[in-house]
């Protein structure tokens, strides 16, 4: 062997590439300046090579590479300085007929600067997307791919794919110190390889894991990451983005938001009984656009797109955050998905869920072989009902690869806003959980406060770095100031699902109709806490899954009395105070619980003609709603509501006025949930003047028998007799004159009157 390759080589070193635990391969591979004598040393690591030569910048022959005491390590000097090569490649030769020639790996230096990994450690390098993970680029003019990955418990870790045959030996990455930061340039890597991480922990055990950082991955069953570039695509939304860039928290909350929930794969299937027969993003953004501009929604939530593992999760335990699922096409086309929804005006919100994620094998979990990215302690970092990992919401660097993934969704896909998935889980150790499964607080309770200054975080940041964009949370307890800002002390969401009226709606809505009565407070409590919280109505896909029956099996009755109460139950939704929500299927009345499985029941529009009405009733609804903005100003303000009856509960009836930003177009709901019609309805009316029907929901269009009001109706001035209890006296209040409108009431229906206010 060469005396200065013998003086070179590190026999501890060595040992450690043999053994596969080298977590510093440049200080023995590569293109090195042997100081103490002046030369310039050269070695590769091939095995199974049978011959190496050193290649200059020509692509000449400098010299054939000596095998080494380790089969497989080649070693070259090049003794004279006037020698020396600036730029070189390496030839291999592996048999007589398999020649390659490669860019060395180690022939490039570090990427990952001081300051990423000071942000990183800090937990506030909200761009880190931009450095881990597998980006391509060119460097000193060679195309290839740069990896990243964060293990700092890991012993090595090599990066493996396509482009090295799945041999770990052959990229084993640089360790940054410390830092746990690992990386590599590999030339030649190509867009589309499959790639994962080999990992060999403290324990000696080999973990191969999708990069948690990847942007693209293997269509399931595989789960490998996929080298691919986010760059090149060519937005056409600028304008609109210019648009909703300048929207303030203000300004969001007078706006309509009327969603369409979407679980992609099963909206509509291309071929029913396949697997795969998934519509594209790219078929999708047209049909479903077309389909959502047309029914008159403002925006559309997609449930489940960070690829994940297993279908029946719908997307909720997720084993790629910074991907798009695979099932529909590459991460390009998720854009130009996006794309096609803001040129038509709709905004697009995406299902997050930072709340936990599952313990598969190639995912997350015990990712360098110890407890990383969720808590070490089972009572803190598991949900043993969910058979999930929760993660460490106290480490720098786990926050900072949550709150980056919501900036880059946002970023990167022009996403509008994002819906937290399990809030409450997050906001209690407790939740889930029985005794001795938890461990409380510092201070004895059951607040999880790293959560809590994790969602402060999130909310504070993407309200600093994109004022336009919003997050919602999915939060199904009393915990205070939920949409409060962080400045006040709150979480600082934009808004919440309002769970609380959902379950007592839904609760009284499937009632039988004499038992309503009884459970009127089911119906009206919501109006007692409504401006507590910037509200979202939701019927989600939750309500109508496991058991719990479609929208329109929950209402009781035969076949016609289910119809019209669904439209009651509509009705009553779109006039109270908050967002509105739908779950795809529930706007043209889907008889089937959802299954992910099998695509929504399209053909009961053609079965049936009271399906089609009722899809043409939401999208009157929804023209309306858009049309007057009292259904939506003053959603969070009490100038918004005010009951004009909801004190007979013998009859089930309310009634309820909606006030927008003028007095002119106000609205006045009234409603039946009795199949007994009222001939004379008689009402409080908020103001004398003219009240004109705009929507009945008894309209044969939309299924009903056509027991409308036509006329315009009057309200009349009503003097009020009161009786006052002995040794009392009157007050003012109770001696004033009311106004009342007298109308027809029919059975399960609501009636929707635009009136101007009028003062005098």
């Amino acid at each position: 062997m060469n005396k200065y390759l013998e003086q070179w080589t590190s026999k501890p070193m060595m040992r450690e590439l043999e053994q596969g635990i080298i977590n510093a391969p440049n200080d023995l591979l590569g293109c090195h300046i042997f100081k103490e004598e002046d030369v310039q040393i050269f070695t590769a690591y091939r095995p199974c090579a049978q011959a190496v030569w050193v290649l200059d910048h020509c692509g000449k022959v400098a010299g054939e590479m000596e095998p080494m005491e380790l089969e497989g390590l080649f070693g070259f000097v090049i003794e004279k300085k006037s020698a020396r090569l600036k730029t070189y490649r390496l030839r291999i030769q592996y048999a007589e007929d398999d020649i390659i020639e490669i860019d060395d790996p180690y022939a490039f230096g570090k990427m990952f600067g001081e300051l990423d990994k000071h942000l990183l450690a800090e937990g506030n390098h909200h761009k880190i997307y931009n450095k881990l993970g597998a980006h391509r680029m060119m460097r000193r003019g060679v195309e290839g791919t740069q990896f990243a990955v964060w293990a700092p418990d890991a012993c090595s870790v090599s990066v493996i794919g396509e482009f090295n045959m799945w041999d770990a030996r052959l990229h084993k990455m640089i360790m940054h110190g410390s830092s746990g930061i690992f990386e590599l340039f590999v030339p030649g890597a190509w867009e589309g390889a499959a790639y994962k991480y080999e990992i060999t922990s403290r324990s000696g055990e080999k973990l191969y894991k999708t990069d948690p950082y990847g942007n693209y991955a293997e269509l399931r069953p595989g789960n490998a990451s996929r080298i691919t570039s986010l760059d090149g695509y060519e937005w056409g939304d600028s304008a609109y983005r210019k648009e909703h860039a300048k929207k303030s928290r203000k300004i969001r909350e007078r706006e309509p938001m009327s969603i369409y929930e979407v679980h992609l794969a099963s909206w509509k299937k291309r071929i029913e009984d396949d697997d795969n027969g998934n519509f594209s993003y790219r078929e999708l953004a047209g049909m479903l656009g077309d389909y959502v501009s047309d029914m008159g929604y403002t925006h559309v939530e997609l449930m489940g797109i960070a690829e994940y593992p297993f279908d029946g999760s719908w997307g909720y335990q997720v084993g790629c955050y910074y991907a798009p699922t695979s099932r529909y096409g590459t991460p390009k086309d998720f854009m130009y998905f996006v794309d096609e929804m803001h040129q038509r005006g709709i905004q697009v919100i995406l299902d997050w869920v930072p709340a936990h994620f599952p313990k598969d094998a190639h995912c997350l979990g015990r990712f360098d072989g110890q407890a990383l990215y969720e808590h070490p302690d089972s009572r803190r970092g598991e949900h043993p009902d969910w058979g999930t990992y929760i993660f460490n919401y106290g480490r720098m660097e786990v926050k900072n690869f949550l709150v980056a993934n919501a900036l880059f969704w946002i970023e990167k896909f022009h996403v509008d806003g994002l819906r937290v998935d399990a809030v409450a889980s997050m906001l209690y150790l407790d939740y889930g959980k029985q005794d001795g499964q938890w461990l409380p607080n510092e201070d004895g309770g059951h607040e999880n406060y790293e959560a809590v200054h994790f969602l402060q975080h999130l909310n504070a940041e993407v309200e600093k770095e994109y004022p336009g964009s919003y997050i919602i949370a999915e939060e199904s307890t009393a915990w205070p100031k939920v949409t409060a800002p962080v400045l006040e002390h709150g979480l600082g969401f934009s808004f919440k699902w309002n769970m609380g009226w959902m379950n007592d709606f839904l609760e009284y809505m499937k009632l039988d109709p004499y038992f309503k009565q009884f459970h009127h407070g089911q119906l009206c409590f919501s109006i007692d806490y409504y401006l507590s919280e910037k509200y979202i109505l939701v019927l989600s896909h939750d309500e109508v899954v496991h058991g719990k029956c479609s929208m329109w099996n929950k209402m009781p009755g035969l076949e016609g009395d289910k119809f019209a109460t669904l439209r009651a139950t509509y009705g009553f939704m779109y006039g109270h105070p908050g967002k509105k929500l739908l779950f795809m299927g529930q706007e043209f009345a889907q008889k089937r619980e959802w299954a992910e499985y099998r695509s929504l029941d399209w053909f009961l529009l053609d079965e049936d003609i009271r399906h089609r009405q009722m899809q043409d009733y939401i999208r009157e609804l929804n023209r309306l709603y858009k049309e007057y903005d009292a259904f939506y100003y003053n959603d969070f303000d009490s100038l918004g509501f005010e009951w004009m009856d909801c004190w007979r509960p013998e009859t089930s009836t309310v009634a309820f006025v909606r006030r927008g930003s003028s007095t002119k177009d106000q609205l006045m709901f009234i409603l039946n949930f009795t199949p007994v019609a009222h001939e004379v309805y008689q009402v409080n009316a908020p103001c004398k003047g003219t009240f004109t029907e705009i929507l009945n929901s008894d309209e044969e269009r939309f299924g009903g028998l056509g027991r409308v009001n036509k006329k315009t109706l009057k309200a009349k001035k009503v003097s009020k007799p009161t009786v006052p209890k002995p040794g009392e006296a009157v007050s003012e209040k109770e001696k004033q004159d009311y106004y009342e409108l007298t109308l027809y009431l029919p059975p399960l229906s609501v009636v929707i009157l635009k009136y101007d206010y009028v003062t005098k």
